[in-house]
């Protein structure tokens, strides 16, 4: 998917009527197993449910499974697939609420994300934006996770 196959492509004048908007469902993401070893690297987290593919096999879940953490951050790239505001200069994360960890995430999974934009509040130099995200694994029967997730958009300056 180009920039210009994006569902949602507002400017920052636009970003307010957005507000409780659905934006839909994003592009799929495949988790492998290079990026699960990459993410316990990073963070020290190297539970054998995550690394050790052998061993996992005959665990409760039957393979080795994604971080929580990583698939959060795995939701903001997947975003962009369905979302962007065009003369936006930086976006910084603000933050999560209500962040759930219903279901396990196997490795090899393809993942999407349905998007909801609850609310957009002014803020120093832009907006807030509070958006709705449903994580999810494509042929899945339920969610893996749900959060609130915080964002704030500011503008080119100059502008």
């Amino acid at each position: 998917m180009n920039d210009d196959d994006r569902a949602h492509s507002v400017t920052m004048d636009e970003l307010p009527a957005l507000a409780g908007t659905r934006l839909g469902g994003s592009r799929a993401m495949r988790v492998t197993q290079e990026r699960i070893n990459l993410f316990a690297e990073a963070t020290g987290d190297r539970q054998w449910i995550h690394v050790d593919a052998e061993r996992a096999r005959t665990g409760p879940f039957g393979a080795t499974n994604a971080h929580g953490y990583l698939t959060l951050s795995l939701a903001v790239d997947i975003l962009w697939s369905v979302f962007e505001v065009t003369d936006c200069d930086q976006v910084v994360n603000y933050g999560l609420n209500k962040v759930r960890f219903p279901a396990p995430v196997p490795v090899a999974s393809m993942l999407s994300v349905a998007v909801d934009v609850t609310a957009v509040e002014p803020c120093s130099g832009g907006f807030q934006t509070t958006m709705s995200l449903t994580l999810e694994i494509l042929g899945g029967s339920r969610p893996y996770a749900w959060r609130k997730m915080l964002l704030r958009f500011y503008g080119r300056t100059g502008q």
